[in-house]
């Protein structure tokens, strides 16, 4: 029989963890609890025990997030944006990208599209609480992905001439999408 204390930490962690998570940290706890059953303890002195011993909820699955490996994806991303941003935005004006023939309405759909991808970034990022959180980089990856890759050949197909501050933003942006095609299998995998 194990403790309510155990039992409700164990529900606690498989509530705010990946399950593969959550199972190694709750072998963790179980393993102490018993070892101060063996050394004597009653079941709910070893219960207390083994909770301080291993740590308050809070504490250890912010630990857990913090380490994240999403949390860490989302950064990197979030860090290329400003020099990959400043990259295009010197094409784009030196290029005259506002005469090319890209409908407005693109236009608009792309910026609000990165938008929302920065925002998700950028909670997957800063998220010290909420493992889950840190799993919108699994899902922001692929749009970045597409993002650059629309860029790319939209620049492609519709500058009137390719420029040396085209070609690195070019280059840029499919250097990102090749470190966020390595990353997302990691990320997808924990």
């Amino acid at each position: 029989m194990t403790s309510p204390l155990i039992t409700g930490y164990v529900a606690g962690l498989r509530r705010d963890l990946p399950a593969r998570m959550a199972d190694e940290a709750a072998s963790g706890l179980l393993d102490t609890y018993e070892q101060h059953l063996a050394a004597g303890a009653g079941e709910h002195e070893a219960a207390r025990d083994a909770v301080a011993d291993f740590g308050d909820l809070a504490t250890v699955v912010g630990e857990f997030t913090r380490q994240a490996p999403g949390r860490r994806a989302a950064r990197l991303l979030l860090a290329t944006g400003p020099v990959t941003g400043a990259c295009w935005a010197a094409a784009l004006l030196t290029s005259r990208a506002w005469t090319w023939p890209v409908p407005g309405a693109a236009r608009l759909a792309f910026g609000t599209v990165l938008l929302i991808t920065a925002l998700a970034l950028l909670a997957a990022a800063t998220s010290r609480h909420r493992y889950q959180r840190t799993r919108l980089a699994l899902l922001a990856g692929p749009v970045l992905i597409a993002l650059d890759a629309t860029a790319v050949t939209v620049a492609l197909t519709a500058a009137p001439a390719f420029t040396r501050a085209l070609a690195l933003a070019v280059a840029v942006s499919l250097t990102r999408v090749v470190v966020t095609a390595r990353t997302l299998p990691r990320l997808a995998a924990r």
